[in-house]
């Protein structure tokens, strides 16, 4: 293939435009913030998991104070009624009767207000525990949302570079023919580098020094010779660096 040295020479601004594009993209996908919220994760998993659990035994816990509190209610509208039928009878055998159910009532309503102590203070307890979970994950929560706000503000410069460097990129392109750049795409998606400088007989491409044979060839060839690196596969680009 054939290309002016100019042309060629370009290829070098349009290399260091995809090094840094790669760099960048590499840099959005290594940001310190994935990390550090990586490493959050397990934390993040737990505190919820115990919430949910915390959460739970307290919805447990209200709702057997509820049934206590209506078996409350129940026994004592039974004792107000009773109280109320023993007033009215005349009935010996009735007031035995009710005198005996008062008492098994008052027991039984006994019970139940020392139930709905102890629900209340295991209540107490779970609402403390609960508060407790709750504010290790307000602070929690308070570092992982600083943490995507930088990730956020990192990505957002990162995407300001890649667009003018894309930009830059698309101009450099315009400039250099298509047969060029169809071979320098190519040399690119095969050995991850499209374009290397021969710097006193070093292809940047490998960072090798080339064999005496592999100069020789590359002396033979004319200026406008589209060369490929011996070794990286790039294209070669030569000036008054390469010590020819």
């Amino acid at each position: 293939m054939k290309a002016s040295p100019t042309d060629q020479n370009e290829l070098l601004r349009l290399q260091t435009a995809d090094t840094r594009l790669t760099q960048l993209d590499h840099a959005a996908k290594t940001l310190p913030q994935l990390a550090q919220l990586a490493a959050l994760q397990p934390e993040v998993d737990a505190l919820r998991t115990r919430w949910i659990a915390r959460t739970g035994e307290l919805e447990d816990s209200r709702a057997e104070l509820k049934r206590v509190e209506s078996d409350v209610a129940v026994v004592e509208a039974r004792m107000e009624r009773d109280s109320g039928r023993l007033q009215h009878t005349s009935s010996t055998k009735d007031v035995q009767a009710l005198e005996a159910e008062l008492t098994a009532l008052g027991k039984r309503r006994d019970d139940l207000e020392e139930i709905e102590l102890t629900v209340m203070e295991r209540l107490e307890e779970q609402e403390s525990a609960l508060a407790a979970v709750e504010a290790e994950r307000a602070e929690l929560d308070g570092r992982v949302q600083a943490l995507e706000t930088a990730k956020a503000e990192e990505l957002g410069k990162l995407d300001a570079q890649r667009t003018a460097l894309a930009k830059d990129r698309t101009a450099i392109v315009s400039g250099i023919p298509a047969d060029l750049i169809e071979l320098y795409e190519k040399q690119r998606a095969r050995y991850g580098i499209g374009a290397a400088l021969l710097v006193r007989g070093v292809s940047m491409g490998s960072n090798v020094k080339l064999t005496e044979s592999d100069l020789s060839v590359i002396r033979r060839a004319a200026d406008d010779d589209v060369v490929l690196c011996p070794d990286s596969g790039a294209i070669l680009i030569r000036n008054e660096e390469s010590g020819l």
